[in-house]
């Protein structure tokens, strides 16, 4: 059997897309970041009191790095897609964030050069995950903290993830996501441990099953109100939060 491999080149195809589609899967990614960054903005606060420097992994066209900059955060977004960091530019009304070409598997960074790094939507495009982490923890100031979004490998992501956007959302590229690339969250612990990060925090993260859920399973488009909401089971898209040098909890597979 030919073995699937991820499609990231669409991305380079985006444009405005990012920010103003509402026929394509990007836009769900906005609905998925309007979750997450209060969640970890709200984490930074907690945590350091201060602003602080935050790295953001796979920034595509700056969603996560936009807002946190907002906040007053000191941004720097890479990604290997140069198209993307010129929307994710002009959409920056900070002008603040330094957006940068760059591997997240050989990051162009020193030693303990960040607060926090982010790798939302990332760690499930790309072959080694491993050692996206392994760059992160290394840039990571001791105490710092690693945020993450990715899928679990179970029946569920594969319906919700690769199936549901092939089904009812419009103009999906083919290959979006591939299921050998989730991961589940015990191997994502123990990429964490391998690299001296401690989980400390980690919600199920799904769509919130309204009025804008039906509407979109009706092929009338994302909505603009459509919405994700935390969740304890981890059984589709899961996100957490790790830590360096404090004590570790442990987790169930669901």
């Amino acid at each position: 059997m030919e073995r699937k491999e991820v499609n990231n080149a669409f991305y380079d195809e985006l444009g405005t897309t990012w920010y103003e589609s509402s026929n394509h899967p990007i836009a769900l990614l906005r609905a998925e970041n309007r979750a997450r960054a209060p969640w970890v903005a709200q984490k930074l606060v907690h945590h350091f009191k201060n602003p602080c420097a935050v790295l953001d992994v796979g920034c595509g066209a700056g969603f996560l790095s936009n807002t946190l900059a907002q906040q007053g955060h000191r941004l720097t977004g890479i990604d290997l897609s140069p198209k993307s960091l010129e929307v994710a530019k002009a959409y920056d009304q900070t002008q603040t964030v330094q957006y940068q070409t760059a591997d997240a598997c050989s990051l162009p960074f020193k030693d303990a050069q960040f607060e926090a790094v982010c790798a939302m939507d990332l760690l499930e495009h790309v072959e080694n995950p491993n050692q996206v982490i392994a760059e992160s923890a290394r840039v990571l100031k001791p105490g710092g903290l690693l945020f993450f979004h990715t899928f679990n490998r179970t029946w569920l992501s594969w319906l919700f993830a690769i199936k549901g956007l092939e089904w009812f959302i419009p103009n999906t590229p083919r290959h979006i996501h591939i299921y050998r690339l989730f991961i589940k969250p015990s191997e994502m612990q123990a990429h964490l441990k391998t690299h001296n990060l401690q989980l400390s925090e980690i919600h199920g993260l799904m769509p919130k099953i309204d009025k804008s859920f039906f509407q979109l399973l009706l092929r009338r488009g994302i909505p603009t109100n459509f919405s994700f909401k935390t969740i304890s089971s981890l059984s589709c898209g899961y996100i957490g939060c790790a830590l360096k040098s404090q004590k570790n909890i442990e987790i169930k597979e669901p």
